[in-house]
């Protein structure tokens, strides 16, 4: 005997019965009685909530902007709450009428507008528990899968709808991918991966506090939580649905030989992102120079590197770069920065006095550092100058180097002024030989031949 079932007769039986059950529901909505007062009052109330939807998104927004001190996460779901209103009138006035018609009417009278409030508080239930999925996305389908199977619940035909989606199947081999297996997974998948949300975000704060672990190894572990626990999750969806994916190992396998290949770029930022984080050489917080970049390092991702420069531009940096690149960290094992500045004075004023002047004038600039007095050098004798080099440290390179530099300049000016330093520039003199042929006319005479 042939116990094996024909899947396309299977599906044809599931869709005619949906569409029994469907002509069955339309047929009692057109015949005159209590089924069709109740979608007529339903539909009533469904245009009342649509005029009262304007006037109380209205009120709803005036009384928001009169209060100060919301959260983000309050006024996400203040507008979730205005994008609804109408819906939530609906169900607040469907269930008004359902209450007051189960007492002066018999119960099967009111079942209809029942139902309707009924799905009408689920719809705007899955919108606010929907919110708690960040991923825009996956919230859609988390969001429209839940409403889908709420209002077939609700309406007694799950099983049917059931039934048809499981029709809708891909066959290869002893592989079977049903339609409903798939939506199913979806939703399963996207409900863990909240959760897996949630718990990565509280291990996060949690490691975050911890003073004892470095910065870049909070950075490390908070990203070997987060991948720990959506491999998880997704492992866990996978498997609950009942997918077996021992049957994908071969394929999943080629690609990722073929992705291995493509991928060389990604997966070695990826490599990267993690030696800097374990050897501890780049964290967040540090102040690096990168080619033509200055700037400090804002957060460190499993690909790149945010870099944030004094003028507001935040650069992405492949971790690649930082590995492999010539990279200046200016607080690597501390916060000290020197600076050098040159500047060179006249033959004719006392060395001894630049030098002491010098030295004064860097050590009164804010930042600069005073049990890291600055120091002044002779570096050379110029063609039109004694050249000098004044060396002084600060610890806060964050706060910027042209700014400093540009103050030591200025009291450095100010103080040569003052005592009378001159600070030379190049000059040249041009003296006419008696012999010459060249002849300089007199004010208010013509210019005779040269």
């Amino acid at each position: 005997m042939n116990d094996t079932t024909d899947p396309f007769a299977d599906f044809l039986a599931s869709l005619e019965g949906l569409w029994v059950n469907v002509v069955s529901f339309l047929s009692g909505m057109l015949a005159p009685g209590w089924r069709q007062n109740q979608v007529l009052i339903i539909l009533g109330l469904a245009v009342l909530a649509w005029l009262l939807h304007g006037r109380a998104s209205k009120l709803l927004e005036d009384w928001v902007r009169s209060r100060e001190g919301w959260s983000k996460w309050q006024l996400r779901y203040i507008v979730q709450v205005k994008r609804r209103m109408g819906l939530i009138c609906f169900a607040v006035m469907a269930w008004s009428v359902y209450m007051v018609m189960q007492n002066i009417t018999w119960p099967s009278r009111s079942y209809l507008i029942g139902v309707a409030a009924m799905l009408a508080t689920v719809w705007v239930g899955v919108a606010f528990v929907g919110q708690l999925v960040h991923n825009r996305p996956l919230r859609r389908i988390v969001t429209w899968a839940m409403w889908i199977y709420a209002t077939l619940f609700l309406l007694n035909v799950s099983d049917e709808v059931a039934g048809f989606l499981d029709g809708l199947a891909l066959h290869v081999g002893e592989f079977r991918l049903s339609a409903l297996t798939l939506i199913t997974a979806l939703v399963v998948i996207g409900v863990l991966f909240t959760i897996a949300r949630m718990l990565s975000q509280a291990t996060a704060s949690t490691i975050r506090k911890n003073e004892d672990i470095s910065p870049s190894m909070q950075v490390l572990a908070v990203k070997a939580v987060q991948l720990s626990l959506y491999g998880v999750a997704f492992y866990m969806g996978v498997k609950a649905v009942g997918i077996d994916l021992t049957g994908l190992a071969v394929l999943s396998g080629a690609i990722g030989v073929g992705l291995g290949f493509g991928l060389q770029k990604v997966v070695s930022n990826l490599v990267s992102g993690v030696i800097i984080l374990l050897d501890k050489s780049i964290k967040p917080g540090d102040v690096i120079s990168l080619g033509e970049t200055f700037g400090w390092i804002q957060t460190l991702g499993a690909r790149y590197a945010s870099v944030v420069t004094r003028d507001g531009k935040e650069y992405l940096i492949p971790n690649e770069d930082l590995i492999t690149g010539q990279v200046v960290n200016w607080s690597h094992s501390n916060d000290f920065v020197r600076l050098d500045i040159f500047f060179g004075t006249a033959y004719g004023d006392d060395p001894h006095l630049v030098r002491k002047l010098a030295v004064e004038a860097t050590a009164g600039v804010p930042r600069v550092l005073s049990f890291k007095p600055p120091v002044c050098h002779i570096v050379g004798f110029g063609d039109s100058s004694v050249d000098y080099i004044i060396r002084f440290w600060i610890r806060d390179p964050t706060g910027g180097l042209t700014n400093i530099r540009g103050n030591v300049y200025l009291a450095l000016w100010d103080t040569f002024k003052e005592h009378g330093i001159s600070i030379p520039f190049p000059q040249r003199e041009v003296l006419l030989l008696e012999d010459s042929k060249l002849s300089v006319s007199k004010p208010g005479a013509t210019k005779g031949p040269v």
